[in-house]
């Protein structure tokens, strides 16, 4: 018996790789790279960047870019913020950025450092009122005459008083003489004064008694002048810079210190205006007129009525 014979079969198989998948991954894959690259250093700029360039940034991208590229109504309705951007390529003014007047700003800088040269000024003048009743307490021959001795800080600078007393007056009677004791006072004011760069105004005043033998060629005005330009030279020999002197006048009777009595002897005085920069500026401009204090206490004697 025959063996049947199987025919062989042979089964090829054909394998087929796996599909293809497309590189559309690395694209995402490499746009993903780049986005974080992108993303630490724009995080590396910014941590780098000033405050200034971080707010002239903002406000670049907050400008529309119509606005940006040639002017126009925008988020601030003015001009393009990038210099020389717009129509107008020689403008500078931007949009957002807040435009500053440079003669404002000077302005404010000068008022600014004004009001510190007159706060500096007023702390010296301070000083100076503090050293001056400082060497009276210290001089037992001007402590005596403390009473007639009066400082006092005013719209125009520190001022020294030298008044009469009843029995101390300052000068021989109807005189420009000076007693020697108010010469030691004013060689002791007039060291002082040149400790302070300030001038000097100097005025000298009578009571209302009429001078006695002047008549009109001579009177409380004339004596009153000779008074103060005695008073001037006596601060110079105690050493006091001549050049400091800017104002000597003789006001006689008009500005009493005692409006109520103009007869009372403290009237006859001596005025000694160590002067702020505004006064003297004040002086200077209006070649020599009176103070504001003196011109208020003019009118104020010229207003009172005589007891």
């Amino acid at each position: 018996m025959m063996a049947e014979v199987r025919p062989i079969i042979v089964k090829r198989i054909n394998k087929v790789a796996g599909g293809h998948h497309g590189g559309a991954w690395k694209i995402a894959y490499a746009d993903f790279v780049t986005a974080m690259m992108a993303f630490f250093l724009l995080m590396w700029l910014l941590g780098s960047t000033s405050k200034g360039d971080l707010q002239g940034i903002a406000a670049y991208f907050a400008t529309p870019l119509r606005v940006a590229m040639s002017g126009g109504s925008g988020s601030g309705d003015s001009s393009s913020v990038i210099r020389g951007g717009g129509k107008d390529l020689t403008r500078e003014e931007g949009q957002v950025t807040k435009a500053t007047n440079p003669l404002q700003k000077k302005t404010f800088d000068l008022k600014s450092a004004q009001a510190d040269l007159e706060r500096l000024e007023a702390k010296r003048l301070e000083g100076l009122k503090a050293q001056i009743s400082a060497a009276i307490d210290a001089n037992p021959m001007l402590k005596q005459f403390k009473n007639q001795l009066l400082l006092d800080i005013t719209t125009e600078g520190l001022r020294i008083q030298i008044v009469d007393e009843k029995n101390r007056p300052m000068f021989a009677s109807a005189s420009a003489e000076l007693q020697p004791y108010t010469k030691v006072i004013l060689h002791a004011i007039g060291k002082m004064l040149n400790t302070v760069p300030n001038k000097i105004s100097l005025a000298g005043h009578t009571d209302a008694t009429p001078y006695a033998n002047g008549g009109t060629a001579y009177s409380n005005w004339e004596l009153s002048t000779d008074r103060a330009n005695a008073a001037r030279r006596e601060l110079i020999t105690g050493g006091m810079d001549e050049d400091k002197m800017l104002r000597v006048v003789g006001l006689a009777s008009a500005i009493p210190y005692n409006n109520v009595d103009p007869f009372n002897p403290i009237n006859r005085r001596i005025s000694i205006i160590v002067m702020n920069k505004r006064t003297e500026d004040a002086i200077v401009n209006d070649n020599g007129g009176l103070s504001a204090t003196d011109e208020k206490a003019l009118k104020v004697g010229l207003s009172a009525p005589a007891k």
